[in-house]
C-alpha cells in the first residue's frame, strides 16, 4: 500500500530534526540578491520558445485579524480601501510579464493565496480575473486547476458563487481547531457551521475539491480535543486535508510573541495528536500522500502518487509540476526552467516598483546541474518513496554511488534503523520511514548545515 505508515516513537525522537519542507531545492533560504527583473524576462523568454505550460501564483496579502500563528506574508488591516492601490500595481506586473509569454501557454493551474483573497470585494475579484483572462490564456472549459484560499469567516455563499463563475473549482479552507478555546488563545474564532456551509456551497455549485488545513501543536490543544476537531473534520469528508506543525518561531514571526510558550502542548502530546490523527484518518479512507498532506483515494494527488507522475513545487504537492510557474504580487516566488525568482516582500517597495513601471523581482538564484540532479533525488523521494538509481544516472549522466559516496554510510544507518530499503539500485522508504521522508532528504541538500536549519521547523 502507498499510504502505509508505521508508527515508531523512537524513530521518530531520533530523526525528529529541523530541516525544509522542499517545496523547492535549492531552498528559498538560498535565494540571493543578484537575480532582477531581467533574468526573469530571460527566463520568460526562454519558456514561451520552448511553448511550456503555465501555472499561475497570485499573492493577496491583506488579512482583517490577525491569526497569532500565522508565519505568511501578510498585512493586517481593516481599511478594505488598500486594496485597489495594490490591485492596480498588480494589473501592472500582469501586463508586462505577459508581453513575454505566448497567448498559446496555457495556465493550466491557477492559485490565488494569501493573507485572504476574499479580502476584495467580488468588483474587485472580478476585475482581477478579467485582466488575467485579458493577458494570459485561461482555459474556459474548467479542465484546469484554478484553486484559491478561502477563510469561511470572510466569505459566503454568493461569494462562492462568484468564485464558481470566474472559473475556479478548488477551495482550500483554513481551519486549523475548530476548539474554541484553541480559537482564542490564537485569536482566530471560527464555528463549525460556518465552515460547513461554505464547505456545502462548494459541493452545490460543483467545486471539484476542497481541502482543509488544520494544525497540531497549536496554545491549549490536547490530544483529546484535537482528536474532537479531526472527527469533525472528517465528518465533512474533503477532498483533500493538510496536518500541519505548527513552528513556534516568535523570534523571526511577531505575532507568535502574543502566544504564551507555557499554553503550548508537551512534546509527547504533539506526537500523540500527530499519532491519533493518522490513525483517524487512515480508519477514515485517506492515503497518506506525505509531508502532512491526506487525500482520499479518488483524489488526482492520490491517482497521481500511485502512478507516478506527482511532483512538488512551492504550491506543495501538485500534478503540474511540469508547468512554469509564475509568481505574481508581493513576495510571490516563480520558478521557470532553472531559474527560481521573488517579487519583493515589502508591499510598499513593491507597489512603488510597479508604480515605476518596473518589475519587483529582487531575489533569486540560478540551479546548477548539482542543483538539478539533487533536485530530481529529493523530489523523486518525498512525492513517491522510491529512487532508482538507474533514472538519475540516465537522465543526468553521472554514476550515482560514485556521486553520493560520501552519504553511503548514512544511507547505511538509516536502512540499519528501518526508516529505507537499500541496495545497489535503488532506494525505497519503509514505512517507518515515510513521516520522516524530510531527515532522508536533507542528506541530499548540499546547502544544509545548522546554521541554515536554524531557519526551519522541525520535522514531526
Amino acid at each position: 500500500m502507498l499510504d502505509t505508515i508505521q508508527w515508531d516513537a523512537a524513530l521518530i525522537r531520533r530523526y525528529d530534526l529541523a530541516g525544509p519542507r522542499y517545496t523547492s531545492y535549492p531552498t528559498a533560504v538560498q535565494f540571493h540578491d543578484d537575480i532582477g527583473p531581467f533574468d526573469l524576462l530571460h527566463a520568460l523568454r526562454d519558456s514561451r520558445k520552448a511553448q511550456r505550460p503555465l501555472s499561475l501564483y497570485v499573492h493577496i496579502p491583506f488579512c482583517a485579524h490577525i491569526c497569532y500563528y500565522c508565519a505568511c506574508n501578510k498585512v493586517i488591516t481593516k481599511d478594505r480601501g488598500r486594496a485597489l492601490p495594490y490591485l492596480e500595481k498588480l494589473e501592472r506586473e500582469i501586463e508586462i510579464v505577459s508581453r513575454y509569454v505566448d497567448k498559446s501557454q496555457p495556465i493550466e493551474q491557477l492559485h490565488f493565496g494569501g493573507g485572504t483573497p476574499t479580502f476584495l470585494n467580488h468588483d474587485e475579484l472580478r476585475r482581477l480575473m478579467q485582466h488575467l483572462r485579458q493577458h494570459f490564456n485561461l482555459l474556459d472549459d474548467d479542465s484546469g486547476d484554478y484553486s484559491i484560499e478561502i477563510d469561511p469567516r470572510e466569505a459566503d455563499w454568493s461569494t462562492m458563487g462568484l468564485l464558481r463563475e470566474l472559473g475556479f473549482n478548488r477551495v482550500s479552507l483554513g481551519v486549523q481547531d475548530l476548539d474554541p478555546e484553541v480559537q482564542r488563545a490564537v485569536n482566530r474564532l471560527q464555528t463549525l457551521e460556518e465552515t460547513r456551509a461554505i464547505i456545502e456551497a462548494a459541493r452545490t455549485l460543483q467545486f471539484r475539491s476542497v481541502n482543509i488545513d488544520l494544525i497540531y501543536g497549536l496554545p491549549k490543544q490536547t490530544p483529546e480535543r484535537f482528536a474532537r476537531t479531526v472527527a469533525e473534520v472528517i465528518a465533512l469528508q474533503p477532498d483533500r486535508l493538510s496536518l500541519f506543525n505548527y513552528a513556534h518561531m516568535p523570534e523571526r514571526f511577531m505575532p507568535q510573541r502574543r502566544i504564551s510558550a507555557d499554553d503550548l502542548p508537551s512534546p509527547a502530546d504533539k506526537l500523540a495528536m500527530l499519532q491519533s490523527s493518522i490513525e483517524q484518518l487512515t480508519r477514515a479512507g485517506y492515503r497518506y500522500i506525505g509531508m502532512d498532506h491526506f487525500a482520499l483515494p479518488d483524489d488526482e494527488l492520490a491517482i497521481a502518487q500511485e502512478e507516478g507522475t506527482l511532483q512538488r513545487n512551492f504550491q506543495g504537492y501538485t500534478t503540474h509540476g511540469h508547468c512554469d510557474l509564475i509568481g505574481l504580487g508581493v513576495s510571490a516566488i516563480s520558478q521557470i526552467g532553472d531559474l527560481y525568482s521573488q517579487n519583493d516582500s515589502d508591499i510598499a517597495s513593491y507597489q512603488q516598483s510597479l508604480g515605476n513601471g518596473q518589475l519587483a523581482t529582487r531575489r533569486g538564484l540560478h540551479c546548477n546541474a548539482d542543483d538539478r540532479l539533487r533536485r530530481a533525488v529529493i523530489q523523486q523521494l518525498i512525492c513517491h518513496f522510491e529512487l532508482r538509481f538507474a533514472d538519475i544516472e540516465q537522465a543526468h549522466g553521472v554514476v550515482f554511488r560514485d556521486y553520493f559516496a560520501a552519504l553511503w554510510p548514512e544511507l547505511e544507518q538509516l536502512a540499519r534503523d528501518g526508516l529505507i530499503s537499500l541496495d545497489e539500485q535503488s532506494i525505497e522508504v519503509r514505512p517507518a520511514g515515510r513521516l520522516l521522508v524530510r531527515s532522508l532528504c536533507m542528506l541530499f541538500d548540499r546547502y544544509l548545515n545548522d546554521q541554515v536549519r536554524q531557519r526551519f521547523s522541525r520535522v514531526i
